[in-house]
């Protein structure tokens, strides 16, 4: 009894004393007490592996539950998306055969095919007064001055000049670019003008467009320069009776580009197409 309560008296003072102890070795640089650091390690080692495997295995299969989940899931939304392709798929069919019996019954001559030339950037937008930048292709590829020249998102400008290797682009945001277009699914005809800024203006719509920011902007092809249809970008404001637009494409950081090589096509005038077979 004696003994028992002189270890409960001491026995803080003890366990400090072998606290301050084991601290003094693990600061200690004696190879001694290195060696009975790693020896420990080497022991605990795979006892805690041992106790720590049932703990891994229990994750191993919450996580194999949650990937069996996440795949019904994701099976079940693939198969939804399946059959409203498949919709689209057949409306997209009877639209097309639809188009094609329209066409023949009009007589209507389709747009020629579009051939493009890959080109690449050379050098960037021009100082603050001038947004053009410079194509390492010209007239021996086909290259001339008018064509529209696109990016990986959208119309970015048009060529303006063009000599035997290289060719100039002036840029939609150009002060001097001046690019009719559609706005919208009203479509609402109007010119996308540039003032050097980052967003170009919308000018000349109709009176009566109603005009939203997101509306979708394509170029109309009026006047036979550019072809119709190419994405430029969208609206981004409408403030005080000014639109303003947002290029879908970055233009300080174009590297590539595709030049469009359009004809405009040419109307059918013949007799036959008014008076058809006699």
């Amino acid at each position: 009894m004696p003994i028992k309560a002189l270890a409960q008296r001491f026995a803080f003072a003890l366990l400090l004393a072998l606290s301050l102890a084991l601290l003094a070795m693990s600061r200690a640089d004696f190879v001694w007490a290195e060696r009975a650091r790693v020896a420990i390690i080497d022991v605990a080692e795979p006892l805690l592996a041992a106790l720590s495997r049932p703990t891994q295995l229990a994750r191993s299969a919450v996580h194999a539950v949650e990937d069996m989940l996440h795949l019904q899931d994701e099976n079940q939304r693939l198969r939804q998306e399946n059959q409203r392709l498949q919709h689209w798929q057949q409306v997209a069919l009877r639209l097309e055969q639809d188009n094609a019996l329209l066409r023949r019954l009009l007589q209507v001559n389709t747009d020629p095919q579009m051939a493009f030339v890959t080109a690449r950037v050379v050098s960037e937008p021009a100082g603050a007064f001038v947004r053009t930048v410079l194509l390492n292709a010209g007239q021996r590829d086909g290259l001339r001055r008018g064509d529209a020249v696109t990016a990986d998102l959208g119309f970015v400008g048009r060529v303006i000049e063009a000599g035997q290797r290289a060719s100039r682009v002036l840029l939609v945001t150009d002060l001097n670019s001046r690019i009719p277009v559609m706005v919208g699914t009203a479509r609402s005809r109007g010119i996308l003008a540039g003032d050097n800024g980052p967003l170009p203006r919308l000018e000349y719509l109709p009176g009566s467009a109603q005009v939203s920011v997101g509306d979708r902007i394509v170029t109309s092809g009026d006047g036979g320069l550019l072809p119709p249809g190419l994405a430029i970008g969208e609206v981004a404001s409408v403030t005080d009776g000014v639109v303003r637009a947002r290029p879908l494409v970055d233009l300080n950081r174009i590297e590539w580009v595709q030049v469009v090589r359009y004809e405009q096509p040419q109307p059918n005038l013949s007799p036959s197409r008014f008076l058809g077979p006699r």
